[in-house]
């Protein structure tokens, strides 16, 4: 039987930091997007409101910014090798993230099967942020079962991946998970615990497991 491995990005493929803290470090607003920050993991603001707010952070942002937050991002080791494996196996690997659409879908050259992120309009911005379009932590369970369904794996044949209390609600929904150096909140729901670097290591804990 197929499995499907469901990867959080910020924290988790992304070493310490978030795809918006380094897309705002190439535009030098690191003391601006460490307060959105905050005030997202304190739940002083939902995910709708802090998209609206690095919209208005990002107006000058280019293509090039962005690449350059993805080329000089600190990212875990070892990841297209561990996805090249998933899919050597039969089996399939996603990214479901809060995180931009326009920074996540360049992990398919990475070999990713399927990228999700909350939908931004295209850089540089013209438009508003459509609230309809970012993600929440259900939306990652929504996501996750319309996936199994298109590629014919049950549910119960899922691995999560996350590192904060935005994947609690998908680590909850599928029977195995792993806490990718994560905080205390997500610790006690995972089925495993890692502190490090390696993706490779992380994969390692569930490679044989059902």
């Amino acid at each position: 039987m197929s499995r499907l491995h469901l990867f959080d990005l910020d924290g988790t493929l992304l070493r310490g930091t978030a795809a918006a803290v380094e897309i705002s470090r190439q535009l030098g607003l690191e003391t601006e997007i460490v307060e959105l920050e905050r005030a997202f993991a304190a739940r002083e603001i939902d995910p709708v409101r802090f998209a609206q707010g690095v919209h208005k952070l990002w107006s000058g942002l280019t293509e090039e910014h962005v690449d350059a937050a993805f080329r000089e991002a600190p990212w875990m080791d070892g990841i297209a090798e561990v996805w090249a494996e998933i899919r050597a196996r039969g089996e399939h690997c996603a990214v479901v993230s809060l995180s931009p659409d326009f920074f996540v879908r360049r992990l398919l050259a990475w070999g990713a099967d399927a990228v999700y992120g909350s939908r931004f309009p295209e850089v540089p911005f013209r438009v508003p942020v459509d609230p309809a379009g970012i993600l929440s932590p259900t939306a990652k369970v929504k996501i996750a079962y319309g996936l199994c369904a298109k590629l014919g794996v049950p549910p119960d044949a899922c691995v999560a991946y996350g590192d904060s209390l935005s994947d609690a609600e998908l680590f909850a929904a599928v029977p195995l998970s792993v806490a990718v150096n994560a905080d205390d909140h997500l610790r006690g729901l995972a089925s495993f615990d890692y502190a490090g670097s390696d993706l490779r290591e992380v994969y390692d804990l569930v490679r044989y497991r059902r």
